[in-house]
């Protein structure tokens, strides 16, 4: 499940599949997140840092990423290392999963681009007839081409297992 970071929104999934449920922040409103606890001096700076941690190569340089980039930010502007701290290890839920789909579980864009698109498309229908017109029409607009949804990175392995791997909250 990959979520903006709602607590309730979190708690509901929670309460609903249980603690096991893996969750996924999306690192795009993470990352602005942090920007809106630095000087906009700083930005490009942590930019760069945030980069660096999130799209590292594997899970053992995320770790030495995130432990670098908590260390250099708590010294900076301890409200950076703070918002990055509260995403926990949901922040790096992706890293659980084969490589190949580590684009498309980072964020949440995805699939808001699409409700955007189907937004757009049904802004000019007042009212639609019944509850049933909305899948009818998304499946239209999708079988048509209006619509076109992003190939989903890494999507031969999606059947694999996730592995356990927590993370040093302690860095």
């Amino acid at each position: 499940m990959i979520v903006d970071g709602p607590p309730g929104l979190e708690a509901a999934l929670v309460g609903l599949w249980g603690e096991d449920l893996p969750i996924q922040r999306c690192t795009v409103h993470k990352h602005r997140n942090l920007l809106a606890h630095a000087p906009k001096s700083m930005h490009d700076e942590l930019t760069e840092d945030y980069r660096d941690m999130i799209y590292a190569a594997t899970a053992t340089e995320i770790e030495k990423s995130r432990k670098a980039f908590l260390g250099k930010w708590r010294l900076k502007y301890r409200a950076v290392a703070d918002s990055l701290e509260e995403a926990g290890d949901r922040l790096f839920t992706f890293t659980r999963l084969d490589p190949s789909q580590w684009k498309s579980a980072r964020t949440t864009n995805a699939i808001e681009r699409l409700n955007e698109e189907f937004r757009r498309r049904i802004k000019t229908q007042t009212v639609l007839p019944c509850a049933e017109t909305v899948p009818m029409l998304l499946w239209a607009l999708l079988a048509s081409g209006q619509i076109q949804m992003r190939k989903v990175d890494g999507w031969e392995t999606l059947s694999q297992p996730l592995e356990p791997m927590p993370l040093d909250l302690a860095a």
